[in-house]
């Protein structure tokens, strides 16, 4: 505490706000700062480190102002000096300024019963920072409002280059029992960078980037940055489209990326003409990004995120990402983004002991702490921090438009015994592994996005037998729109692992899926899960040499696009991508030079085509109407054979051959008698096949086979799989 000399000026306030002032532990410096009545006139006090000399300005008439103590300078005047300004004298140089503590508050009192409530869905328009301008007697007044919540800080400074990162000029105030702490700063502007100094509970200074900011410094540096929209956005048609489309009977196969290493060295602009150029040529109907939250551990593939409101400045600014869904909408591609609720890093400078507490984190660390990735996770029984978690999945879909969210880790978060051993977790208030506030959480935040903006999709990717997932929350669902289908991936990876030869052996892998498909709204993902941390790729999983690799990952597409559920491609498994992911390189974009590699991709084109022109494939997704089976019994022959039905009554056989050698002459049955077409052969010349097929086309006849009425007799390709449609009279 500050030693207080005797003899103050008359001016000066009293000491013990003089001690608390200079400590940086004075909960209102605006009730001491600014101008107040005092006896019969008022008095001006201002706190400004380096000062040499302060004269208040008002108008014509000039106040010097008396030093009181270090930075504190007083002046007594005689009346209000209304609209007043600070001529500041430094070693050298003399500045006029406005004074930030003659503000009032740039929070609400509704906003402030909101975050209270944890209700408040526009939470980025409360807190974090917001330039501001105000029109007064002596002109237009531009600024910086700052506002946080901390609600067990003791004093929180906000520091930047705008004053030297020396905060003791712009002590916040606190706004009674909310937590919010808040600040206008004249002449702070776009582009400065910023964090808060927190006197914590625990008696430390901590340095913090805003949890709210909107843009940061590029990694590793790690201040939060001022910023403004200036975007105008041009995607009405997209929108509106997406607003009136039941996404689990539309077509939907989506194209994962990590923006970084797909092509790098691109920013978000090249990136919106070339990555849409490619998913346009591909035919995708959406691309899905891993996380695109700042995040200072490139190697962590930004899943653990530090500023939640802010688009990483890797490869722009945040208009510049804006201006990239923008176009991609405007190409008819829709643009979902990985987020992570689950659990975030434990940086200083971040979320972790915010204000010198436990406060985002829960404060026990057998349910705060997640021993998988040394990370911690969110207390979602607080309702500031659930509030901040809904309103940040409201604010990815509001301000930049992007069409869903692919929750990561749900199963982490669902379970309070997840990857603990006896003794490390706690029981919820029933003793049991339920954690009650996470799916309470869940619920909540569903709820709360399918309100405002039903044509998004909500994605959990949760790997347990959770039941409901995708069940209406007013059901006692979960609440999302689709869930990730693990263990179809996990099944038909392995069993596509095994040479031909024993895959007879293993046929229930490729039948089971089919048994549970109803259950949940899926989708089924060959995620970038599935090639790091030595799996290899999709490529050197299958067996054999390249040109039984590239037969293996062609056929594995094309059962995957005929398969119900929704597609997601991991990026290189297009075209056959032979080594592991890595974050630090690109693509191996050579490989399409080699015909096996680009047959592989010109496939995936066709399959894509087919898929978004065929109602059968997509239409009835959800539903058990929109599958029956041939035969699902082949299993000496490697053969599985099925039908998909669409709304609008169009049929599609697929017939899936994964032996080693072609099968001739093989009668399947099909639901009519006539011509179906081969709309689909992936072992076709033009993809790198042997040739094996029909010619296009085969003629079925009224001869009941595999409890169908009718049947053809098909050229079987090894390690393929056909699709056949039926042909209908145009008249």
């Amino acid at each position: 505490m500050n030693a207080v000399p005797e003899g103050l000026p008359a001016a000066a306030p009293p000491a013990a706000d003089i001690d608390r002032l200079l400590a940086g532990s004075h909960h209102d410096p605006h009730s001491v700062l600014g101008v107040h009545p005092a006896g019969k006139g008022f008095v001006a006090r201002a706190l400004l480190p380096g000062a040499k000399a302060v004269t208040l300005s008002a108008g014509e008439r000039r106040f010097p102002m008396e030093p009181v103590i270090d930075a504190l300078f007083a002046v007594a005047v005689p009346e209000h000096p209304g609209d007043y300004r600070l001529e500041v004298e430094y070693d050298g140089h003399t500045t006029t300024a406005d004074d930030p503590y003659r503000w009032l508050p740039t929070v609400g009192e509704l906003d402030l019963h909101l975050i209270g409530e944890g209700r408040h869905e526009r939470l980025w328009e409360a807190l974090g920072s917001h330039v501001r301008s105000y029109e007064t007697a002596n002109g237009v007044v531009a600024g910086t409002s700052f506002a946080v919540w901390a609600p067990n800080a003791r004093g929180i400074r906000v520091i930047g280059d705008f004053n030297g990162w020396d905060g003791r000029g712009h002590p916040m105030r606190s706004l009674g029992s909310s937590g919010i702490w808040e600040l206008f700063v004249p002449g702070v502007g776009p582009g400065t960078c910023y964090k808060f100094r927190i006197l914590g509970a625990d008696g430390n200074w901590h340095e913090k980037a805003d949890p709210m900011a909107f843009a940061t410094e590029q990694p590793p540096a790690t201040a939060s940055v001022v910023t403004t929209s200036a975007y105008l956005w041009d995607d009405e048609e997209w929108v509106a489209q997406r607003e009136a489309t039941e996404w689990a009977a539309a077509p939907m196969s989506v194209y994962e990326v990590h923006l970084g290493s797909w092509r790098p060295g691109l920013d978000y602009r090249e990136l919106a003409d070339q990555l849409g150029d490619y998913l346009v040529e591909t035919g995708f109907t959406h691309v899905e990004l891993l996380p695109v939250s700042e995040h200072p551990f490139g190697g962590s593939w930004g899943y653990q995120v530090t500023s939640y409101y802010a688009p990483t400045s890797r490869f722009g600014s945040p208009d510049d990402f804006r201006y990239f869904v923008d176009r991609l909408h405007q190409r008819g591609i829709g643009v979902l983004v990985d987020w992570v609720p689950a659990h975030f890093p434990r940086d200083s400078w971040a979320l972790a002991k915010f204000d010198g507490t436990a406060l985002y984190e829960h404060a026990d660390p057998r349910r705060g702490e997640q021993p998988d990735w040394g990370t911690l996770v969110f207390d979602f029984g607080r309702n500031e921090v659930r509030n901040f978690l809904v309103a940040n999945a409201l604010y990815w879909i509001e301000e930049f438009h992007l069409d869903g969210l692919r929750v990561d880790a749900v199963a982490s978060m669902l379970y309070l015994d997840y990857s603990r051993k006896e003794g490390e977790w706690l029981p919820n208030q029933y003793g049991g592994r339920e954690n009650l506030d996470a799916v309470k959480f869940l619920q909540e935040l569903n709820a709360t996005v399918y309100k405002r903006h039903p044509g998004i999709v909500m994605v959990a990717e949760e790997s347990t037998a959770w039941p409901g997932v995708t069940r209406p929350t007013h059901l006692g669902g979960l609440g999302f729109g689709f869930k990730w289908n693990m263990g179809w991936m996990h099944d038909t990876l392995r069993y596509l692992s095994h040479e031909p030869i024993h895959r007879a052996y293993h046929h229930n892998e490729m039948t089971f899926s089919l048994v549970y498909a109803w259950s949940e709204n899926f989708v089924l993902p060959l995620s970038h899960d599935e090639v790091v941390h030595g799996k290899g790729s999709l490529w050197g999983r299958m067996p054999g040499d390249a040109w039984n690799k590239a037969a293996g990952l062609r056929s594995l597409l094309a059962f995957m696009w005929a398969h119900p559920g929704k597609q997601l491609l991991f990026m290189g498994g297009e075209f056959g991508q032979e080594g592991e992911w890595s974050e630090q390189r690109s693509l191996d974009w050579h490989l399409l030079e080699e015909p096996l590699h680009r047959g592989v991709q010109d496939l995936l084109r066709s399959l894509n085509s087919v898929y978004r022109s065929t109602p059968a494939l997509f239409s009835q997704d959800t539903s058990p109407e929109g599958f029956a089976w041939i035969d699902a019994n082949d299993s000496s022959g490697n053969v599985l054979s099925f039908l998909r039905l669409g709304t609008d009554g169009s049929r599609l056989a697929c017939v899936a051959n994964f032996a080693g050698i072609p099968h001739h002459d093989y009668r399947v049955g099909l639901p009519a008698a006539g011509r179906w077409r081969e709309v689909v052969n992936t072992d076709a010349e033009a993809y790198g096949g042997s040739g094996v097929g029909n010619l296009g086309l085969v003629e079925a006849t009224e001869e009941p086979w595999h409890g169908q009425p009718a049947s053809a007799v098909l050229q079987l390709p090894p390690a393929g799989v056909l699709w056949l449609v039926e042909e209908t009279d145009p008249a």
